[in-house]
Protein backbone atom coordinates (compact mmCIF):
# COMPACT_ATOMS: atom_id res chain seq x y z
CA UNK A 1 0.00 0.00 0.00
CA UNK A 2 1.31 3.48 -0.83
CA UNK A 3 0.93 6.51 2.09
CA UNK A 4 -2.28 7.54 0.71
CA UNK A 5 -4.05 3.87 0.54
CA UNK A 6 -2.56 3.54 4.55
CA UNK A 7 -3.70 6.79 5.62
CA UNK A 8 -7.55 5.76 3.62
CA UNK A 9 -6.89 2.11 5.91
CA UNK A 10 -6.24 3.51 9.12
CA UNK A 11 -9.19 6.31 8.56
CA UNK A 12 -11.64 3.27 7.81
CA UNK A 13 -10.35 1.12 11.25
CA UNK A 14 -10.64 4.62 12.87
CA UNK A 15 -14.66 5.38 11.81
CA UNK A 16 -15.97 1.59 11.55
CA UNK A 17 -13.91 -0.60 14.25
CA UNK A 18 -15.48 -0.75 17.42
CA UNK A 19 -12.19 -1.36 18.91
CA UNK A 20 -9.68 0.53 16.16
CA UNK A 21 -6.69 -0.35 18.41
CA UNK A 22 -6.64 -4.16 16.94
CA UNK A 23 -6.09 -3.14 13.73
CA UNK A 24 -3.65 -0.84 14.49
CA UNK A 25 -1.47 -2.88 16.16
CA UNK A 26 -2.13 -5.56 12.99
CA UNK A 27 -0.73 -2.80 10.77
CA UNK A 28 2.46 -2.22 12.88
CA UNK A 29 3.31 -6.17 13.12
CA UNK A 30 2.55 -6.28 8.95
CA UNK A 31 4.98 -3.19 8.79
CA UNK A 32 2.83 -0.54 7.47
CA UNK A 33 3.74 1.68 9.65
CA UNK A 34 7.59 1.78 9.19
CA UNK A 35 7.84 4.62 6.87
CA UNK A 36 7.33 8.35 7.15
CA UNK A 37 4.90 9.63 8.60
CA UNK A 38 3.02 6.31 9.76
CA UNK A 39 6.42 5.66 11.76
CA UNK A 40 5.63 8.63 14.18
CA UNK A 41 2.86 6.76 15.63
CA UNK A 42 4.96 3.86 15.64
CA UNK A 43 7.56 5.22 17.31
CA UNK A 44 5.08 6.17 20.67
CA UNK A 45 5.43 2.64 21.63
CA UNK A 46 9.04 3.90 23.01
CA UNK A 47 8.17 6.89 24.71
CA UNK A 48 7.41 5.88 28.26
CA UNK A 49 5.41 7.81 30.81
CA UNK A 50 4.80 8.23 34.32
CA UNK A 51 3.49 5.56 35.86
CA UNK A 52 2.10 7.16 38.33
CA UNK A 53 -0.81 8.91 35.76
CA UNK A 54 -0.16 6.35 33.51
CA UNK A 55 0.38 2.55 34.49
CA UNK A 56 -0.64 1.28 31.07
CA UNK A 57 2.68 2.22 29.91
CA UNK A 58 3.75 3.81 26.74
CA UNK A 59 2.58 6.22 25.09
CA UNK A 60 1.03 4.22 22.41
CA UNK A 61 -0.83 2.03 25.23
CA UNK A 62 -2.40 5.18 26.16
CA UNK A 63 -2.62 6.21 22.79
CA UNK A 64 -4.34 3.09 21.75
CA UNK A 65 -6.55 2.84 25.03
CA UNK A 66 -8.05 6.14 24.10
CA UNK A 67 -8.82 5.67 20.08
CA UNK A 68 -10.81 2.43 21.68
CA UNK A 69 -12.63 4.82 24.31
CA UNK A 70 -13.06 7.04 21.41
CA UNK A 71 -14.99 4.69 18.85
CA UNK A 72 -17.75 4.47 21.43
CA UNK A 73 -18.20 8.29 22.09
CA UNK A 74 -17.44 10.06 18.65
CA UNK A 75 -21.17 9.68 18.28
CA UNK A 76 -21.42 13.08 20.18
CA UNK A 77 -18.88 14.25 18.26
CA UNK A 78 -20.13 17.21 15.41
CA UNK A 79 -17.17 15.59 13.04
CA UNK A 80 -16.11 11.76 13.69
CA UNK A 81 -13.54 11.94 11.32
CA UNK A 82 -11.95 14.74 13.13
CA UNK A 83 -12.36 13.24 16.50
CA UNK A 84 -11.03 9.99 15.75
CA UNK A 85 -7.62 11.20 13.93
CA UNK A 86 -7.39 13.51 17.34
CA UNK A 87 -7.58 10.56 19.08
CA UNK A 88 -5.02 8.61 17.47
CA UNK A 89 -2.47 12.13 17.29
CA UNK A 90 -3.64 13.82 20.42
CA UNK A 91 -0.22 13.15 22.30
CA UNK A 92 2.22 13.08 19.17
CA UNK A 93 3.79 15.80 20.47
CA UNK A 94 5.26 13.52 23.15
CA UNK A 95 7.75 12.29 21.00
CA UNK A 96 9.82 15.83 21.12
CA UNK A 97 8.85 16.83 24.51
CA UNK A 98 9.36 13.57 26.71
CA UNK A 99 12.17 13.83 29.01
CA UNK A 100 13.14 13.02 32.66
CA UNK A 101 13.58 15.53 35.00
CA UNK A 102 14.31 14.88 38.99
CA UNK A 103 13.59 11.43 38.25
CA UNK A 104 10.50 11.71 36.66
CA UNK A 105 8.98 11.19 33.19
CA UNK A 106 7.81 14.53 32.11
CA UNK A 107 5.87 15.78 28.50
CA UNK A 108 5.78 19.55 28.87
CA UNK A 109 4.37 21.87 25.85
CA UNK A 110 3.43 18.13 24.15
CA UNK A 111 0.10 19.57 22.90
CA UNK A 112 1.73 23.02 21.44
CA UNK A 113 4.19 20.96 19.77
CA UNK A 114 1.75 18.07 18.84
CA UNK A 115 0.05 20.82 16.97
CA UNK A 116 2.84 21.06 14.08
CA UNK A 117 3.47 17.72 14.37
CA UNK A 118 0.06 16.36 13.20
CA UNK A 119 -0.63 18.77 11.05
CA UNK A 120 2.95 18.19 9.39
CA UNK A 121 2.22 14.51 9.36
CA UNK A 122 -1.06 15.29 7.63
CA UNK A 123 0.16 17.47 5.52
CA UNK A 124 2.20 14.54 3.48
CA UNK A 125 -1.48 12.20 3.37
CA UNK A 126 -4.62 14.65 2.63
CA UNK A 127 -4.82 18.17 1.12
CA UNK A 128 -8.23 18.33 3.34
CA UNK A 129 -7.18 21.80 4.60
CA UNK A 130 -10.22 22.27 6.68
CA UNK A 131 -9.34 18.56 8.10
CA UNK A 132 -5.81 19.12 8.82
CA UNK A 133 -6.77 22.35 11.03
CA UNK A 134 -9.05 21.01 12.79
CA UNK A 135 -6.88 17.93 13.65
CA UNK A 136 -4.45 19.86 14.69
CA UNK A 137 -6.69 22.25 16.91
CA UNK A 138 -7.77 19.45 18.58
CA UNK A 139 -4.41 18.45 19.11
CA UNK A 140 -3.11 21.54 20.08
CA UNK A 141 -5.75 22.22 22.58
CA UNK A 142 -6.67 18.87 24.58
CA UNK A 143 -4.86 19.77 27.65
CA UNK A 144 -7.52 22.49 28.27
CA UNK A 145 -9.60 20.20 30.92
CA UNK A 146 -6.74 19.59 33.14
CA UNK A 147 -5.20 22.92 33.16
CA UNK A 148 -8.67 24.40 33.93
CA UNK A 149 -9.00 21.78 36.50
CA UNK A 150 -5.54 22.95 38.34
CA UNK A 151 -6.08 26.05 37.70
CA UNK A 152 -2.86 26.94 35.86
CA UNK A 153 -1.84 30.22 33.60
CA UNK A 154 -2.19 27.46 30.28
CA UNK A 155 -5.64 27.51 30.85
CA UNK A 156 -6.73 29.88 27.68
CA UNK A 157 -10.13 30.04 27.40
CA UNK A 158 -10.56 32.58 25.14
CA UNK A 159 -7.85 31.68 22.80
CA UNK A 160 -9.50 27.79 22.62
CA UNK A 161 -12.86 28.75 21.82
CA UNK A 162 -11.57 31.23 18.69
CA UNK A 163 -10.28 28.26 17.22
CA UNK A 164 -12.44 25.06 18.73
CA UNK A 165 -15.61 24.28 20.24
CA UNK A 166 -15.24 23.37 23.94
CA UNK A 167 -17.24 20.57 24.12
CA UNK A 168 -15.54 18.20 21.07
CA UNK A 169 -11.96 19.50 24.09
CA UNK A 170 -14.18 18.12 26.46
CA UNK A 171 -15.42 14.91 24.54
CA UNK A 172 -11.49 14.24 23.73
CA UNK A 173 -10.30 14.97 27.03
CA UNK A 174 -12.68 12.81 28.87
CA UNK A 175 -11.64 9.63 26.32
CA UNK A 176 -7.86 10.76 27.70
CA UNK A 177 -8.31 10.53 30.96
CA UNK A 178 -10.23 7.66 30.80
CA UNK A 179 -7.40 5.79 28.72
CA UNK A 180 -5.32 5.00 31.26
CA UNK A 181 -4.65 1.78 33.04
CA UNK A 182 -6.37 0.42 36.40
CA UNK A 183 -9.23 3.11 36.51
CA UNK A 184 -12.32 2.17 39.42
CA UNK A 185 -15.50 3.04 38.73
CA UNK A 186 -14.94 5.95 41.59
CA UNK A 187 -12.14 7.50 39.72
CA UNK A 188 -14.44 7.37 36.36
CA UNK A 189 -17.01 8.94 37.99
CA UNK A 190 -14.69 11.59 39.51
CA UNK A 191 -13.21 12.13 35.98
CA UNK A 192 -16.59 12.50 34.18
CA UNK A 193 -17.67 15.01 37.06
CA UNK A 194 -14.42 17.14 36.22
CA UNK A 195 -15.18 17.02 32.47
CA UNK A 196 -18.78 18.32 33.50
CA UNK A 197 -16.92 21.46 35.17
CA UNK A 198 -15.01 22.36 32.75
CA UNK A 199 -17.98 22.56 30.12
CA UNK A 200 -20.01 24.58 32.54
CA UNK A 201 -17.40 27.20 32.88
CA UNK A 202 -18.30 27.95 29.06
CA UNK A 203 -22.25 27.50 29.97
CA UNK A 204 -22.02 30.24 32.71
Amino acid sequence: MNNKEIFEKINEILLKDLKPSKNLKNLIIDGYLDKEPFNKIKKLNDIEQNPKYHPEGSVLNHVFLVVDLASEYKKYSNDEKVFMWAALLHDIGKLTTTKVRKNKITSYNHDIEGKDIAMKFLNELTDDKHFKQKVSELVRWHMQPLFYDKNLQFFQPQNMINDVEYKEVALLSLCDRLGRGNLDEDRIKYEKERIEKFKLYFEK
